[in-house]
């Protein structure tokens, strides 16, 4: 992908642009393995036996391995330094996905799952501390917008592509692709991604010392206030993710390779909002930017309630919502992480490690709790991306309350 942008040009002094480009391909490896599989659902579920609903442990089990998996990342990068960790998570993430695409039952799936994001989830966490070894905050913001842009590509043609397979090839071959991605992104790491941590002076790993550095962390008002702005945000995602199949194929009759297409309209949504964030950083800094794009998801999460209610479930309305609320965490997003990040460079990767933890256990406690009250109708979603949503608003309100101005991240 050619990215043709000043937000790009200005970023090559702290990152050069081959290695945003590299960095985007090694995150996609995130959204590829939620997103490709989604149309797959039903079909998944008649061969191994289950409910289309059950398939959502897949997903469900996929997110509980990236918020464990996170946290052993972090200290390890931070100690050893980026390269090898990342070589090793992606090792595994190519057995697991072997795994996937051979799992005779859907308890075996979810279980393969499970370690497949255990290694997959090392490019979130290592992309991320490679950031910000080389940028500051306003500089990590547009990093981490740009790479939404390069990585954008994923979430549009994922689902499509995955949608086609499925009909044509059989929904293993979607794994199959995943192996192959992941076999490429390894040889990418190994000949392409330099260490950018200086391990020389870090201390021996020691479990009390690991725990210590967490505890700092969320004694951090700055960092555990705006990981949970974004945290809550992208549970409401997250719930999104997992049950717009359900949604839009079960309820709403759209054919499985078609599904992509809705699903891609959002998700361009969400890279055209990280897009017009990077420009803006040029002249406000993240954490007024954030100030006001928390507001979007609220207000989408109460309207869809309020239309479920009121209207019954439409499908424009409900795309509508949908649009709204994802399109609105490309601005929360970068900057939520990038302000959460933004004074604790000297542990960058438990930093992010901890963060992404946080953040993928919020979205899968609401994963769950859509499971939990499915009723054969989309209230439980929309209740769910509403309480996220404000959940998201009230976090930010948290934090700049209870920090004085000249303690707030600088940009």
């Amino acid at each position: 992908m050619i990215l043709a942008s000043d937000s790009a040009a200005r970023l090559v002094s702290s990152l050069p642009l081959n290695w945003l480009i590299l960095l985007g391909g090694l995150v996609a490896i995130g959204p590829l393995s939620t997103d490709m599989y989604l149309p797959a659902f039903p079909a998944m579920a008649r061969d191994l036996g289950g409910r289309p609903g059950a398939m959502a442990y897949t997903l469900a089990s996929y997110f509980v391995g990236l918020a464990l998996g996170q946290l052993f990342y972090g200290p390890v990068s931070d100690r050893f330094g980026r390269r090898r960790p990342f070589l090793a998570g992606l090792a595994l993430y190519v057995v697991a996905s072997l795994g996937c695409a051979l799992a005779g039952s859907a308890e075996s799936l979810v279980a393969w799952r499970f370690l497949q994001a255990l290694g997959g989830c090392s490019s979130m966490v290592i992309v991320r501390a490679v950031v910000r070894d080389r940028c500051e905050a306003r500089e990590a913001a547009k990093a981490f917008s740009m790479l939404i842009l390069v990585m954008g590509v994923t979430p549009l043609l994922a689902p499509l592509l995955g949608g086609w397979m499925g009909v044509n090839l059989g929904w293993r071959s979607i794994f199959w692709f995943m192996l192959l991605f992941g076999a490429l992104s390894l040889l990418a790491v190994g000949f392409g991604l330099p260490e950018t941590h200086d391990t020389r002076h870090e201390p021996p790993l020691r479990p009390g010392r690991i725990l210590a550095d967490y505890a700092s962390l969320l004694a951090s008002r700055a960092f555990l206030g705006y990981t949970l702005v974004g945290g809550f945000g992208f549970a409401g995602m997250f719930a999104y993710i997992a049950n717009s199949p359900f949604v839009l194929i079960e309820l709403h009759g759209v054919r499985p390779e078609s599904f992509g297409w809705f699903f891609g309209v959002v998700a361009f949504g969400y890279v055209a909002a990280s897009q017009i964030n990077a420009r803006l950083l040029n002249v406000a800094p993240p954490t007024r930017l954030l100030r006001v794009a928390v507001r979007g998801p609220a207000l989408a999460g109460l309207l869809l309630v309020l239309g479920e209610a009121l209207v019954g479930p439409s499908l424009p309305w409900v795309m509508a919502g949908f649009f709204v609320y994802v399109a609105s965490m490309g601005f929360i997003g970068p900057n939520a992480a990038a302000a959460a990040l933004a004074t604790h460079g000297q542990m960058a990767g438990k930093a992010s490690a901890l963060m992404g933890s946080l953040q993928f256990g919020l979205a899968t406690l609401a994963g769950g709790l859509v499971g939990l009250w499915h009723d054969g109708g989309t209230r439980p979603l929309m209740v769910i991306m509403a309480l996220g949503g404000i959940g998201a608003w009230l976090a930010l309100r948290w934090v700049e309350a209870r920090l004085p101005r000249g303690r707030r991240p600088r940009p």
